[in-house]
């Protein structure tokens, strides 16, 4: 064969080469975009608007949610004080009721009478101690009902309070909701999409909270384990119970620069390929995706999770799932953010 026919070879299967490349945008690769070795994907650049009020919206979206719980918890055991309070009330009411019967019998304007009509000293005595008895008796049993009226009266003003405060919080979260249903439109979340199963997921261990329930401030101070970073406690908290739960191909989470979670060690990105980042292309790597995508929102509240993007949606607190046509499609990566 002569030189040009060959060169005419050549070129003709590099040209089949680069159209079968094209047709098979998510072939594999061990690299992440771009052609780097980065241990961590490339999240597009987010619009700093949209991370801005996610993450304001979000926490005080999740402040609001944990209040209204801990309010609700408040007002079953409030409704319980009450109840109990109010039986108290209603069994001693007939019991001062009758010990003031006996008084009115014994004392009151005959008292003197009551005493003088016995026939000795001894009678007179005992008919004194008999009197003295009623009237203390009957003074406890007021003292008990005044305190059972007032624990009535001060639980109920409680419970008053309390449903007060939960229609603020309802409201504060149904405030949160619409403001970040206004961002995620930045990025096509007008659409609300059905989600995924998530009933099959395993449970995470709960991250460590307050005593109050709520979660603590964190700053990164965890040497991060996929890179040579670092992550707050609550990710790497996060990033153990996923792999406990058998999610054990490439991840990243700490990457410097930028205004979002991953300099802040808030974020991690769950690789579907064994090294390094390439998007799905068959059924093992989106079911893979999806079904790290359904542990982390099945435990978003046990671990503190901000929201999670997979696959052209993202997950939200305030709203559940939304279309997102981000900058990046997350399709070769499963994004959570922590609060």
């Amino acid at each position: 064969m002569t030189a040009r026919p060959r060169r005419w070879l050549v070129l003709a299967l590099a040209s089949i080469f680069a159209v079968a490349t094209v047709a098979v945008p998510g072939a594999p690769a061990s690299a992440a975009p771009g052609g780097s070795d980065s241990s961590t994907a490339d999240d597009g650049d987010d619009n700093p608007q949209l991370n801005d009020l996610l993450d304001s919206t979000g926490r005080r979206y999740l402040d609001a949610k944990a209040a209204v719980a801990k309010s609700t918890k408040t007002q079953l055991d409030l409704s319980l004080k009450v109840k109990s309070a109010e039986a108290k009330r209603d069994a001693l009411l007939p019991e001062v009721g009758a010990v003031a019967a006996q008084q009115y019998r014994t004392g009151g304007v005959s008292t003197m009478g009551f005493l003088l009509n016995s026939d000795s000293a001894n009678a007179f005595l005992d008919k004194a101690v008999s009197l003295s008895e009623i009237n203390a008796l009957h003074d406890h049993k007021l003292r008990e009902l005044d305190a059972a009226i007032e624990e009535v009266a001060t639980n109920k003003a409680r419970l008053d309070q309390e449903v007060a405060a939960q229609k603020q919080n309802l409201a504060s979260m149904q405030k949160q909701k619409e403001s970040a249903e206004k961002a995620l439109n930045l990025v096509g979340g007008d659409t609300v999409t059905g989600g995924f199963v998530t009933a099959k997921s395993k449970i995470a261990s709960a991250t460590p909270r307050n005593s109050d329930g709520s979660l603590p401030a964190e700053s990164c101070s965890v040497n991060d384990p996929t890179t040579d970073g670092c992550i707050t406690p609550r990710t790497y908290h996060m990033y153990k119970e996923v792999k406990k739960a058998g999610f054990n191909r490439f991840v990243g989470c700490h990457r410097n620069g930028g205004p979002f979670e991953h300099p802040k060690g808030r974020a991690c990105d769950w690789s579907l390929q064994k090294s390094g980042f390439a998007p799905w292309h068959n059924q093992d790597t989106r079911e893979y995706g999806n079904e790290v995508m359904a542990f982390l929102v099945r435990n978003a509240d046990k671990l503190g999770i901000l929201y999670v993007i997979w696959n052209r949606m993202i997950w939200f607190p305030a709203t559940g799932w939304k279309n997102y046509h981000g900058p990046s499609n997350h399709t070769d990566h499963v994004h959570v953010s922590m609060l």
